[in-house]
């Protein structure tokens, strides 16, 4: 397995008085797509803002390329080069297209030809420039909360159920999207409930129940398992 950009080591998170995950330990290769799966509520989401330092971590350890994260706000993770894109989108609805992105590039004004690639992934974006974003539709809103953590070239990328909710032809034009992002040699942790998704662009998965990592390995072995699949989630992706 190439050398990991990420690593968790028994990582705890409370929210209030509520024990989410409970010994979190996973890898990130470098490199690679790294899929989180899990029935809803299982701590998918919380470690992923745990990660962006947006919760804090009461126990165990997060190394981000040799460095320990533990100390380091959100902005700071940010600027380390880890883009997130959380569940939510994240968007400035009273702003124009063209503000959030600009608003997203850390470094400066963003760079032309990164720009006109964005615009060949997400052709919606250049379209609406200068519309205000609470205009968008919601899958064009979702293009934008990802190319917003695309418009510079980051590290690791921490995507939140990208297609959750979107029609068919919008998932498919997020799968390119982040296939062609995959391309450049990206390194990506992405939770994901399609498992469609999932498995065309997984290296590798992790599945969590219950606030801990119940299995990791390839996401080719587990795409073409399903006695594995219903034991870990109770479903088979074949049949999705």
């Amino acid at each position: 397995m190439p050398d990991p950009i990420l690593r968790l080591t028994d990582v705890a998170t409370d929210i209030a008085q509520y024990h989410i995950l409970k010994g979190v330990g996973f890898e990130v290769p470098r490199g690679q797509v790294t899929m989180i799966l899990g029935r809803n509520g299982v701590g998918k989401t919380t470690t992923m803002r745990t990660i962006m330092g947006l919760w804090r971590n009461k126990a165990g350890r997060i190394d981000f390329d040799g460095t320990d994260l533990s100390p380091l706000s959100a902005a700071e993770r940010c600027r380390a080069g880890i883009g997130y894109v959380p569940e939510d989108m994240g968007i400035f609805t009273d702003l124009t297209v063209a503000e959030n992105m600009t608003l997203a590039a850390l470094s400066g004004p963003p760079d032309a030809a990164r720009l006109d690639w964005l615009f060949t992934v997400f052709p919606p974006l250049k379209t609406f420039w200068s519309s205000s974003a609470g205009n968008l539709s919601g899958g064009q809103k979702q293009m934008l909360s990802i190319a917003r953590a695309m418009v510079e070239e980051r590290r690791l990328y921490l995507i939140d159920e990208p297609t959750k909710g979107l029609a068919p032809a919008i998932v498919s034009t997020m799968v390119g999207a982040l296939r062609e992002l995959k391309r450049q040699g990206a390194s990506i942790l992405l939770v994901e409930q399609n498992f469609a998704v999932a498995r065309a662009l997984g290296d590798r998965a992790l599945v969590m129940d219950d606030g801990r990592v119940t299995w990791s390995g390839a996401m080719s072995e587990l795409s073409t398992d399903t006695g594995l699949q219903e034991r870990l989630m109770g479903l088979s992706l074949e049949a999705t």
